[in-house]
């Protein structure tokens, strides 16, 4: 729908001259293509973990729960840097953080390559989603993200929860034949 939209030009003489603009108001923005904050890239790391979780058969509630752990460990976004760099975070023996990656994986979660190809850094975070919580359908989904991760705060991941849903039902959702997603998709 085109909109016609009066636009200051200029103030001469205490005057305000106004030009008309037609914009169309419904044409899709950079800003429309976001889910619950989080843009293509973010939301393509997303499909990367769906996809990963899929492959090695486990069912949505795991997928959204690998999604918002990614969300709290590095808002969906594959860093080549971790904790330490930023902020000097030390592990509890001392030494310094080699986190990386979508779930920031220290360096015994496998090789640094490994853990920066999302796709191969989802796998590793469900093999220990299996060793770690295999009683997580009885547990809140922060507890089973906190078993795998070991993070500080048990309750870090639980703000994460809400977005991770919107986000998987968001990209998991059928497209309709013959149209455009809008954003990155990995519909069942």
């Amino acid at each position: 729908m085109l909109a016609l939209v009066l636009v200051p030009v200029a103030l001469l003489s205490g005057c305000l001259f106004l030009a008309a603009a037609a914009i169309d108001a419904f044409a899709p923005r950079d800003d429309d293509r976001r889910v619950a904050g989080y843009g293509a890239e973010q939301l393509t790391n997303a499909c990367t973990i769906i996809g990963a979780g899929r492959d090695l058969g486990f069912g949505e509630r795991d997928q959204t729960i690998a999604v918002m752990t990614a969300m709290g460990e590095s808002s969906l976004r594959n860093l080549p840097y971790g904790d330490w760099e930023t902020n000097g975070v030390r592990n509890p023996d001392g030494t310094p953080t080699t986190s990386v990656g979508l779930f920031q994986q220290q360096d015994g979660w496998g090789t640094r390559d490994q853990r920066l190809d999302p796709y191969t850094a989802a796998t590793l975070f469900y093999a220990a989603l299996s060793e770690h919580a295999p009683d997580r359908e009885e547990l809140t989904p922060t507890a089973v993200a906190h078993r795998v991760q070991v993070n500080d705060d048990p309750n870090h991941y639980a703000r994460y929860w809400g977005r991770a849903v919107q986000v998987v039902a968001a990209v998991t959702a059928p497209v309709p034949e013959g149209e455009e997603p809008g954003i990155p998709s990995c519909p069942a």
